[in-house]
């Protein structure tokens, strides 16, 4: 069987600078109608970048919907038109200050396809050179060096729980 939606009726409710939101009327398999909220997002990129000494780049940011600052890759948004790996070369410039001789794909997941068609492309990034942070305007953030094997016991403890930063330090443990 085909498990499919198909929309019935479709009504933008906000208009961000980020998100979309808008809500659905779906037909279910079964003929049926639900509703569905939605949020539309332009996607992001990661970036797993590790020094030549095994350490990984992290970025401690507070996060308001968590009302907390929490561990992550360095990461952004996808400006429109913007290919991911534009993207992430230049997140990695604007947070870490960091540019990257290698920068090479791991993958993408769909961080909460429940509700957000969101895709957060990761990049591995290696043989760092250092230069000058740019971050946003609206952006603080710390930049840290964590050995690999702390990051990755960070992420079995528990400390690290944000999907793309774990998805990229498991990704890259299985590369390595």
């Amino acid at each position: 069987m085909i498990y499919e939606e198909k929309t019935v009726s479709s009504e933008k409710v906000f208009e961000g600078r980020i998100i979309k939101v808008k809500v659905d009327r779906v037909e279910m398999p079964d003929g049926s109608v639900a509703t569905r909220e939605l949020v539309e997002h332009p996607g992001g990129v990661g970036i797993v970048a590790i020094t030549d000494k095994d350490e990984i780049i992290l970025v401690e940011q507070y996060r308001k919907p968590l009302d907390k600052a929490i561990y992550e890759i360095p990461a952004g948004k996808l400006d429109p038109g913007e290919h991911h790996r534009t993207c992430g070369i230049r997140e990695l410039g604007e947070e870490t200050g960091l540019s990257a001789k290698v920068f090479d794909y791991m993958g993408f997941i769909y961080p909460s396809p429940g509700f957000t068609d969101e895709v957060t492309h990761v990049y591995l990034a290696k043989e760092l050179t250092q230069g000058e942070t740019h971050p946003d305007d609206d952006e603080f953030l710390d930049v840290k060096k964590v050995p690999f094997d702390t990051a990755l016991k960070m992420v079995m403890d528990g400390e690290i729980n944000d999907a793309k930063s774990v998805f990229g330090i498991l990704k890259y443990n299985m590369m390595r």
